[in-house]
């Protein structure tokens, strides 16, 4: 074990120098960068030239845009990064790392509650449609799974801000506080505080949960099936076990066998922010600020905040792949 994990990091380590190259040469070569947003009006109203533009682009160390200029750039960045340093934010004027551990928290939060609703909703489901195939049940978890496959998050989310927040006043539209609420530093206070943050993350949290129940319904569904028809199933039902035990003692092991995969994927979103639906709410998350940085030209930011998610999904495909001994014995890693 010790040596796959060694080994599987040094290979970690070529793929993120791969992942690093090409979001700084797609990063280099938008259209448009921090400098040519920012004084745009600027331009326009012939307050400022080109020269100046330029002189700015080259204090910012993006005034290069050649093959050699992006290659060099690359390099110095990729030599701040070896020591820690993501570099300095354009737009929110901090370095990369303080924004990101300043503003994570929040998004991981939301994916976090979102992602436990997720698992004990979802897995349930799909376990009940497989075993009760062509039913009504089935039938009823197969139409809600593709709406929650089908649906935009920027749509479903207008429609419950629509009737909950605005219709029914039950729930606040946005934001994480009420406006104009303000809260003393005592205990009493700051239990408000976070009363007002919950009441507030509700509806964030049903969007993502309701999205997202869809897919791993299905999959948790169709895997169940598969198990279902093995040998040793029908081995299980011959010795006169009852057929709960049979589904959630014998088959439910093996189903999770595939369901670990999912995990590879689950940390970077834990960290990474939904940006859709923290847009939706108006949710200054950590993917609400790399939309914002990305819009922006905010180079130093976007390549910071890519990596981040880079190192998380290098750590995810590893603990899922570690999982795989954990729930299946037979599977060695070598």
């Amino acid at each position: 074990m010790f040596k796959y994990i060694v080994k599987r990091l040094l290979i970690s380590i070529l793929i993120l120098f791969g992942v690093s190259l090409i979001l700084y040469f797609l990063v280099r070569l938008m259209p448009t960068d921090y400098i040519d947003i920012k004084f745009s009006s600027q331009l326009a109203q012939g307050t400022i030239t080109a020269e100046d533009i330029q002189r700015y682009k080259d204090l910012y160390g993006i005034g290069d845009n050649s093959f050699e200029g992006i290659f060099g750039g690359y390099f110095k960045w990729l030599g701040k990064l070896c020591i820690g340093d993501l570099g300095y934010s354009f737009n929110y004027r901090k370095d990369v790392s303080t924004v990101i551990v300043e503003n994570m928290w929040i998004s991981f939060g939301i994916a976090f509650v979102a992602t436990i609703l997720q698992f004990l909703i979802a897995i349930p489901l799909g376990i009940t449609s497989a075993t009760h195939q062509y039913s009504v049940r089935d039938y009823t978890v197969t139409v809600l799974t593709m709406l929650g496959i089908s649906l935009p998050t920027y749509f479903f989310g207008a429609i419950v801000i629509k009737l909950f927040a605005v219709d029914l006043g039950w729930f606040p539209v946005s934001g994480l506080l009420s406006s104009g609420a303000s809260y003393p530093e005592t205990f009493g206070g700051q239990l408000l505080r976070f009363g007002d943050i919950i009441h507030h993350l509700i509806l964030p949290i049903f969007v993502s949960v309701l999205l997202s129940i869809g897919g791993l319904m299905r999959y948790t569904r169709t895997n169940t099936l598969e198990v279902l028809t093995a040998d040793y199933i029908r081995t299980a039902r011959a010795k006169g076990l009852s057929e709960k035990t049979v589904v959630y003692k014998h088959a439910f092991r093996n189903t999770l066998v595939p369901l670990v995969t999912m995990f590879a994927g689950i940390l970077p979103g834990l960290f990474g922010g939904m940006l859709i639906t923290e847009q939706v709410f108006g949710i200054d998350g950590i993917g609400n600020l790399a939309y914002k940085a990305l819009r922006n030209g905010d180079i130093p930011f976007v390549m910071g905040y890519n990596m981040f998610l880079a190192i998380l999904s290098v750590i995810g495909t590893l603990l899922s792949d570690i999982m795989y001994s954990v729930v299946d014995p037979r599977v060695k890693l070598k």
